[in-house]
């Protein structure tokens, strides 16, 4: 079994996959034989494009979860997802924060890392080099503690990818406190994210990603401003910020006191954010917030997002991106859609009736009766 799919580059080259292992989402009493299932998930595209950005299929990984990438490429195939979302990537090299500095809660984890990374020059003279390599689409995560720190990242990575490739686009971290606004984040006024998009915007003709905190009082504000700023592209939601205590001891749990939350928990945080931001503007959206399976992945592309990015369910299974693209066109085939974006932004709210998937056009082969 396979999908068709462009090759990450946007020259719609096809490449084949493997399908999901079990049928838990196929539709009850459905009379479709195992041979139209397959010929069903073969008319599926899964290629998606975001403004100048086409990815092979829609499933990114989620900055800070996935290292690099590269540390990855033994555990599974790499050709096989849309894009790898580099960990945070600032001028300097960074530490990070005092252990400890993750703490699992329900359905979820707090972490305050720090924005540990090796620097923009190794990252240049050393893992953007292998990452050239990698049979994927490679989105760089930029942060900085000032707007000028963001350009000058943004600037040196557009001068290296004008040399030699290997950058598909640009996202900004805009959740990091501003020491110049007092510690205010990039993203917690409009003014603030478009002033900072725009500066970054005239560093680099890179593909540029507005990577929105959902610790704001008008997340659809922020998004405007974003697009007013130039992005191209806006990625919601990043973690909310939380807290968890050791009765025993007294003591936080992580080192920071406060730390970010992710996983489940999060996702109808997530998914209404990306509700609410699809309505606001007309830029393409990346849906991030405790995706595990492909009803999440599904779920927000009917609130709007084109594509998303997995992230905390890959401590615990790093081949969930993968298994995800697998499982991705057979669901679609199962919903009656032929492409990722034919869902995007279908929610049917107040009245609406929602189609009956198994006699969807995909999904029309079962036998009649004679």
């Amino acid at each position: 079994m396979g999908y068709k799919s462009g090759n990450g580059n946007g020259n719609g080259n096809e490449m084949k996959n493997g399908s999901p292992s079990s049928s838990d989402h196929a539709p009850t009493g459905s009379a479709v034989s195992p041979a139209d299932n397959e010929d069903n998930e073969n008319e599926v595209d899964v290629a998606v494009r975001l403004g100048p950005l086409t990815l092979r299929n829609p499933i990114l990984t989620g900055s800070g979860t996935f290292g690099y990438g590269t540390e990855f490429a033994d555990i599974i195939d790499l050709s096989q997802l849309g894009g790898i979302v580099t960990k945070s990537l600032t001028p300097e090299p960074r530490a990070g924060n005092p252990t400890p500095r993750v703490a699992e809660t329900p359905s979820g984890m707090l972490n305050a890392i720090g924005l540990e990374n090796c620097g923009l020059d190794a990252f240049l003279k050393i893992r953007l080099p292998a990452l050239r390599r990698l049979p994927t689409a490679i989105i760089v995560n930029v942060v900085g503690k000032t707007d000028d720190e963001f350009i000058a990242v943004c600037a040196a990575l557009d001068a290296a990818h004008q040399e030699g490739g290997g950058v598909a686009a640009i996202e900004l971290n805009m959740s990091c406190p501003n020491v110049s606004e007092g510690g205010l984040d990039f993203s917690s006024t409009a003014a603030a994210a478009e002033r900072l998009v725009a500066g970054c915007r005239r560093a680099t003709s890179l593909p540029l990603i507005a990577k929105l905190s959902p610790n704001v009082t008008d997340i659809a504000e922020i998004a405007r401003g974003a697009a007013r700023g130039g992005a191209d592209i806006l990625s919601l939601i990043n973690t909310l910020l939380g807290l968890a205590v050791d009765v025993t001891t007294r003591r936080p749990k992580i080192a920071n006191v406060t730390g970010g939350l992710s996983g489940p928990a999060i996702r109808p945080v997530a998914v209404r954010m990306v509700y609410e931001v699809h309505r606001a503007v007309e830029l393409p959206i990346i849906g991030i917030g405790g995706i595990a399976d492909v009803d999440d992945v599904i779920e927000f592309f009917l609130v709007g997002a084109s594509a998303v990015q997995v992230g905390t369910v890959t401590f615990s299974d790093p081949t969930r991106p993968v298994t995800l693209v697998e499982a991705l066109p057979r669901r679609l085939a199962e919903l009656g859609a032929r492409s990722v974006a034919e869902l995007v932004g279908g929610v049917r709210c107040g009245n609406e009736s929602a189609p009956e998937a198994a006699s969807g056009p995909l999904l029309s082969k079962a036998p009649t009766a004679p």
